[in-house]
């Protein structure tokens, strides 16, 4: 019989998808590249997807970059380890080819001076397109473990609700306009908005209004299948097979946020599986100080003694305060799930930094802080 699992394995026990929020630097990216890690290593075939533009998950896993397609990462043991960064604009332009009723239609969304901007810069693409590869990857069923990297939390909260914005988009009156009246309709623009449009297209040679009409006119032709592709992907979000997990630090702004993060999961009534808290300082001895600058003079100069026992002090201060504010945190959870990680001593940057990670992540010990 295989032994129960502990730690983070007790959190995404049964689960295919596991979604990391958390505040920027409190290490999220790491924790979320070592649990697949960790998934792997235990015989599972785990993928970790990012939208962090940063190369921290590349470099940690020993790979020179990562793209829109997954990548094996070598690693010892039964599982396979995969790993991707998103690519939003390529993974909308698929969506694109994906929906587009005939190649004459997906051309001229893909070549629309429109479609162009609003792929790389509405608020919540990059979310959704997130949410919309591991949709696509999930069915796929390929995978006994995705986990995603999602953005800095505040953010992250578009992302929840970029689903709904596309749907919202979708249904919204300037898109049913256009798809019901066409280029013709362009006529009712006030006079003195179409003069002003004539004007920068003789000064630009850019024709707005036409541009405006092809767009949603060939975007209209594949509006359902968004519609129903957006569906689904709110609905794995809800899905039992899915967990959120919170990363944060002990630091009193990230429990704050994290904080925050749960209750808006809560008002979703969104999976909630636990918090991982990053990073938390070790426990200092309560010598007292004298006492232990007179045993240190023993070796070592008068100063340097001196100058260690006030460090020491420094660190009991802070380890205190750390456990004060994750205290706080899980009185704030209730009998949610609460996990610790102690701070490592120096920066995880290659698979042997992660193996330590989830060696911590996935021991009993994690959970001691819990209820």
């Amino acid at each position: 019989m295989s032994p129960k699992p502990a730690g983070v394995g007790r959190l995404i026990a049964r689960k295919q998808v596991v979604i990391c929020a958390g505040s920027g630097g409190v290490g999220k990216t790491t924790v979320s590249a070592a649990i697949a890690v960790g998934a792997a290593a235990r015989g599972k075939t785990a993928a970790v997807l990012t939208i962090d533009p940063a190369k921290r998950l590349a470099n940690s896993l020993g790979l020179p970059e990562l793209g829109n397609e997954e990548r094996q990462v070598p690693i010892a043991g039964d599982g396979e380890l995969w790993a991707m960064m998103l690519d939003a604009k390529r993974t909308f332009d698929e969506l694109v080819d994906t929906y587009a009723p005939d190649e004459q239609a997906r051309d001229a969304v893909l070549a629309n001076p429109i479609y162009r901007q609003l792929s790389n810069a509405v608020a919540g693409s990059q979310e959704y397109m997130a949410m919309e590869k591991l949709h696509e990857l999930h069915l796929e069923g390929r995978y006994d473990l995705l986990v995603l990297d999602t953005p800095p939390t505040r953010n992250a909260l578009d992302f929840l609700d970029a689903p709904r914005r596309l749907e919202r988009f979708i249904d919204s009156r300037s898109l049913s306009f256009f798809r019901s009246s066409g280029r013709k309709s362009l006529g009712i623009v006030g006079r003195g908005t179409g003069l002003l449009f004539a004007a920068m297209k003789r000064a630009t040679g850019v024709d707005l209004l036409s541009d405006l009409a092809e767009f949603f006119n060939a975007f209209g032709d594949m509006a359902d299948g968004f519609r129903e592709r957006a569906e689904h992907v709110s609905s794995l979000l809800c899905d039992s097979r899915t967990t959120f997990l919170l990363v944060t630090s002990p630091r009193s702004a990230a429990i704050q946020e994290a904080t925050y993060f749960h209750r808006k999961l809560a008002e979703e009534d969104l999976p909630f599986g636990g918090v991982i808290v990053n990073r938390m300082r070790p426990a200092v001895g309560s010598e007292p100080a004298r006492e232990l600058e007179a045993e240190l003079t023993q070796h070592l100069d008068r100063d340097l003694a001196d100058r260690v026992v006030r460090n020491l002090e420094q660190q009991r201060v802070l380890a205190e305060r750390d456990a004060r504010n994750v205290a706080g945190l899980r009185e704030r959870l209730g009998r949610k799930p609460l996990l610790t990680v102690p701070e490592l001593p120096g920066d995880v940057h290659d698979l042997a930094g992660l193996e330590e990670l989830n060696g911590h992540l996935f021991s009993a010990q994690a959970m001691r802080v819990a209820t």
